[in-house]
C-alpha cells in the first residue's frame, strides 16, 4: 500500500491490471463524447501512479490515436492524461479526468535537430510518441551501437521502443529510450541517451541493460 494521499509508482506485476484501465478510461472517454467529439483506439499506457484515498485513483499517461472511421483526423499516437477511481470492494470504477497531455503536442523532424529552427521552443525533457518515425529512427541506430559494441555473434534485433523523451538543445536533440531487443532466444530491455547532431550523426551517449 501506499503511503495515504500520495502517489507512487504502479509495480510492473500489475501492467495486465493498468492495461485494463488504461482500455476503460479510453472506452469512458469515448463513450463521454458527443457527435462531434474524437473517438480514439488504446495503443498502450506509458506510466502509471497510484494514489491512495478512499479507494484508489491511477493517474495514467496513455498513448492513443484516432479511430479509423474518423476520417479527417490525424492518426498518429498522442499521449493523454487520465484520472481513474476505483473501489475494488465495490466493484467500482470511474474516470474522473482525461485530456491531452501537454507533452504530446506534434514534435517535429525540425524540432528533433534535423535542423536549426525552432530548436528554442522545446525547453525541457519531454515525453513523445514512441512510433515518431525520429524516435524510431534513433531507437534503431542504438540498437546499431549497441551491437558494434558486443562481442556476441548473434544480433540484437529491436522489437519495441517502450518509452521516449525528447529534449532540444543548442546544437543537437537528445533522446531518452527504453528499448526491448532479442538476441538469440534473449530478450533484453535496454536504457539509452542518444544524441543526434545537426548534421544528422547519432552518437550513444549512454547505455545500460
Amino acid at each position: 500500500m501506499g503511503t495515504l494521499g500520495g502517489k507512487r509508482a504502479v509495480e510492473s506485476e500489475q501492467s495486465v491490471d493498468i492495461d485494463e484501465l488504461g482500455r476503460f478510461a479510453i472506452d469512458e472517454h469515448n463513450t463521454q463524447q458527443n457527435e462531434s467529439g474524437l473517438l480514439l483506439s488504446f495503443c498502450r499506457v506509458v506510466k502509471a501512479e497510484q494514489q491512495v484515498v478512499a479507494g484508489t485513483v491511477y493517474h495514467l499517461t496513455l498513448e492513443a490515436k484516432p479511430k479509423e472511421e474518423e476520417q479527417d483526423s490525424d492518426h498518429s499516437p498522442k499521449l493523454f492524461e487520465a484520472k481513474v477511481w476505483v473501489k475494488s470492494s465495490e466493484n467500482f470504477k470511474q474516470l474522473q479526468e482525461f485530456k491531452l497531455c501537454s507533452a504530446s503536442s506534434p514534435i517535429t523532424p525540425a524540432d528533433l535537430g534535423v535542423k536549426r529552427e525552432g530548436l528554442g521552443s522545446l525547453p525541457g525533457w519531454r515525453e513523445v510518441p514512441v512510433h515518431d518515425p525520429v524516435i524510431q529512427e534513433a531507437a534503431e541506430n542504438a540498437v546499431k551501437k549497441i551491437q558494434q559494441m558486443s562481442n556476441s555473434l548473434a544480433a540484437y534485433i529491436l522489437q519495441e521502443v517502450l518509452l521516449a523523451k525528447a529534449e532540444v538543445i543548442d546544437g543537437f536533440a537528445k533522446f531518452d529510450l527504453l528499448l526491448k531487443t532479442k538476441r538469440g532466444a534473449k530478450e533484453e530491455q535496454h536504457k539509452v541517451e542518444m544524441h543526434r547532431s545537426l548534421a544528422g550523426d547519432w552518437l550513444l551517449k549512454s547505455h545500460s541493460t
